[in-house]
């Protein structure tokens, strides 16, 4: 009889050891919101629009600064919102850089590709400019309110003319991309759509702002 219960209870306590494990290890692998393997995955925030490019330039030189905005912005965590006004991250997957950072990258891009401007910089860059265009990002992110959900990705845009007091315009940008499916990989995708979509719509008004003003003349675009 007692080696019967010592072996009843080496049972137990390797059923227990058993259940401990498998906590431990449904605590540390997190999986995204749909059924996605279990695998650190990094993305890379991307403009996939095209432009045309201006027969001439619009003014001599513009220069692109982040400006400080959703706490989403400034991390390298990927969010996605279940909820109305309630936001978690994907902990499985991350930005290659922070949007604050490469939102601004991406537009000068564009900006570049189109010629509005003889040069286009970022702040902090060598190059002399009346014309400075502030980006704030102030969402980005994956709604899966009604699944797969959407992305959704809102940019407010200031531009200033340094030669005068005061700013030229302000204006706040959103777009919508339907994801494919609830995971990350889905919604990097369709982030990156929404991105592009707010970008079609700014330059149109960007020009529109700098075709009604006086350019500068005689800048230098090096200092």
């Amino acid at each position: 009889m007692k080696a019967i219960a010592s072996h009843e209870r080496s049972l137990g306590r390797r059923s227990l050891l058993g259940a401990g494990l498998l906590g431990l290890l449904n605590g540390c692998v997190s999986v995204d919101v749909g059924s996605e393997a279990a695998k650190q995955r990094i993305f890379v925030l991307h403009d996939p629009g095209s432009v045309q490019r201006r027969a001439q330039p619009l003014v001599p030189a513009l220069l692109l600064q982040p400006a400080p905005g959703g706490a989403v912005a400034d991390t390298l965590a990927i969010a996605y919102s279940q909820r109305a006004n309630e936001l978690a991250f994907y902990q499985l997957a991350t930005w290659n850089e922070r949007p604050v950072r490469q939102v601004p990258q991406l537009l000068q891009q564009r900006l570049e590709a189109r010629g509005l401007a003889a040069a286009t910089g970022l702040v902090g860059d060598p190059l002399a400019a009346d014309w400075l265009l502030t980006v704030r990002v102030d969402r980005l992110e994956h709604e899966i309110i009604n699944p797969p959900g959407q992305a959704q990705v809102q940019l407010t845009f200031e531009v200033f003319d340094r030669r005068q007091p005061g700013r030229v315009g302000r204006q706040q940008f959103s777009a919508q991309n339907p994801v494919a499916s609830a995971d990350s990989a889905a919604a990097a995708q369709a982030i990156s759509k929404a991105l592009g979509r707010t970008f079609d719509d700014v330059l149109p008004w960007l020009e529109g702002l700098l075709q009604t003003a006086e350019p500068a003349q005689g800048q230098s675009t090096n200092r």
